[in-house]
């Protein structure tokens, strides 16, 4: 492991040491395998899926912002073009 990696520190390396001081010890010290692989990897589909739709929420949120700005804009002018006319 490099020193570059060590200091980076995971949210699930942190659960894994509250919930196991030795079990962290074995995986990330020893290298030991995990018991339950399929386990971690089901967890590891888990957070990419969850990105995925973290990512699409972000875009339709700026999409929905977008499209409010652009009503917004038409409002301004549907009003200014009544008054004059």
């Amino acid at each position: 492991m490099t020193e570059k990696s060590r200091s980076l520190v995971r949210a699930s390396e942190i659960g894994l040491w509250a919930y196991c001081h030795r079990a962290w010890w074995l995986a990330h010290v020893q290298g030991a395998a995990h018991q339950n692989p399929q386990w971690l990897e089901r967890g590891a589909e888990q957070h990419i899926l969850h990105g995925e739709r973290t990512l699409w929420a972000q875009r339709a949120q700026r999409i929905g912002l977008w499209l409010f700005a652009v009503a917004l804009v038409l409002l301004i002018v549907a009003t200014l073009f009544h008054l004059l006319f």
